[in-house]
């Protein structure tokens, strides 16, 4: 190890990590060349491919090295929050599937599914690539407001389309879809407010109906993660570096393999804003068609990256921060945050399971000894080929209680059953306890739209 690793758990959960590998994947990635300072697990931490689930790694802006599998397969899955003054009370269990339906026929669910509109296949995709959510918002779908409360206002510079792989050009007809695993569309209820004036300034008002998107880059990410670990794995040994792991495949930040690498990240990070900015548009249309809800009237919260590699200044020096299920959470009077979150630093969002809970929270200035990163949510607790085998059908349904889910096939989406993740009020508390972190609000779901992971 060239550096120390700091992990941030509860006895509880250390103990829940079990064979996890984690640990061992985060002592891998100390190994890199340039790692800065320390590498991180955060709460949520679990086996990934190369780097853990819940790890960030910085490395020196021009010593270190870049991984791909330092950032992810899915680039830039994230998580945007939209708030109303809906009350959710008042709602219905049919009006919820009415919702719910009619956001179907806007946003195709599940592994493989194409953009519903042929706009969303040809310029306006290729334009995304440079552009991000900016691109989509000069098209109508949004407005300036969103772009400023989105992080990097919604636009990763130095993208250059050139720089994807011929493969991962083919994957930019996915627009507006929503993908399967992990990804959901959340109808919730602002179940606590932790934090009244921070809250407050958010937007979110207890009793009040809320909307969560979490998706990404869907297939160019993967491929563009896919492509690079094995231009990386090649590369490595022309400069010298000796891999720890070969899902920890990195070259140096300034070679050409990295420099394009960062380049086609760009892109597919560009595509995952513009990709939540597009269901957000549809999310406000489907509230004005069901419920008479004007859309300016559905305000946008934040809207945060989790699998992302960004230059940002830490501990006096420039570094590349890799963030891999780890959400970015500046403290308050930062000088990066939105100007309406300059006294309370900007939200993060940390997703738990489709029927347990989420919480929004803000970093306090003692989050610097992470990069300022926070969990990404709960984290899971079993693999997904161990979910399948040990959990059943009935199982799952037995542990949705009121929770309405939207999904063609049950069965499919078992790996996704709350008993395959940790507990998100725990996984919470573990930073909020020593003060790295407030809660301002928990989220409880009312109606998750899943897709399935068949193609």
């Amino acid at each position: 190890m060239l550096v120390e690793g700091r992990v941030y758990l509860s006895d509880a959960l250390r103990e829940q990590l079990g064979e996890d590998d984690s640990l061992q994947q985060l002592r891998d990635v100390a190994c890199l060349p340039g790692a800065f300072k320390h590498v991180v697990g955060l709460p949520d931490m679990h086996s990934g491919f190369g780097m853990p689930i819940g790890g960030v790694l910085a490395t020196d802006a021009e010593s270190g090295v870049v991984s791909a599998g330092a950032v992810g397969m899915d680039i830039n899955c994230g998580v945007r929050l939209l708030a109303t003054d809906i009350e959710a009370a008042e709602l219905s269990a049919k009006t919820l599937r009415q919702l719910m339906l009619s956001l179907e026929t806007r946003i195709p669910t599940g592994i493989g599914k194409k953009s519903p509109q042929g706009e969303l296949r040809g310029n306006l995709a290729r334009e995304v690539l440079t552009l991000g959510a900016k691109a989509v918002v000069m098209q109508g779908y949004g407005n300036a407001n969103d772009l400023a409360l989105t992080e990097e206002n919604g636009t990763l510079p130095g993208a250059d389309p050139s720089s994807l792989t011929k493969a991962a050009q083919e994957r930019v007809g996915q627009l507006s879809t929503l993908g399967g695993g992990n990804h959901f569309l959340e109808f919730c209820v602002v179940q606590k407010v932790l934090d009244s004036e921070v809250a407050s300034s958010f937007s979110l008002r207890q009793g009040t109906l809320a909307v969560l998107i979490h998706s990404g880059s869907r297939g160019l990410g993967h491929q563009t993660c896919t492509d690079f670990s094995k231009l990386m794995l090649l590369a490595a040994p022309r400069y010298g570096i000796n891999l720890p792991s070969k899902g920890l495949a990195a070259v140096p930040i300034q070679s050409s393999e990295g420099q394009r690498y960062l380049s086609a990240m760009a892109c597919a990070v560009n595509y995952a804003f513009a990709n939540r900015q597009l269901m957000a548009h549809a999310v406000r249309e489907v509230l004005r068609e069901v419920l008479n809800v004007p859309p300016h009237e559905v305000r946008q919260v934040y809207d945060v990256a989790h699998n992302i590699a960004k230059f940002e200044e830490h501990f006096g020096q420039k570094v590349l921060v890799h963030r891999k299920g780890a959400t970015r959470a500046l403290p308050p009077q930062h000088a990066q945050n939105p100007e309406p979150y300059k006294q309370s630093g900007h939200p993060a969002l940390l997703p738990g399971s489709m029927a347990t809970g989420s919480y929004v929270v803000v970093g306090t200035p003692l989050l610097s000894e992470t990069f300022f990163s926070v969990n990404h949510g709960a984290g899971r607790s079993m693999s997904r080929s161990l979910a399948r085998k040990s959990i059943s059908e009935s199982e799952l349904y037995g542990s949705l209680g009121s929770t309405l889910v939207s999904a063609r096939n049950m069965r499919s989406i078992i790996d996704e059953a709350p008993a395959a993740y940790k507990d998100i009020d725990a996984v919470s508390a573990v930073l909020a306890d020593i003060g790295m972190t407030r809660l301002v609000a928990r989220l409880k779901p009312l109606a998750v739209i899943k897709g399935e992971d068949e193609a």
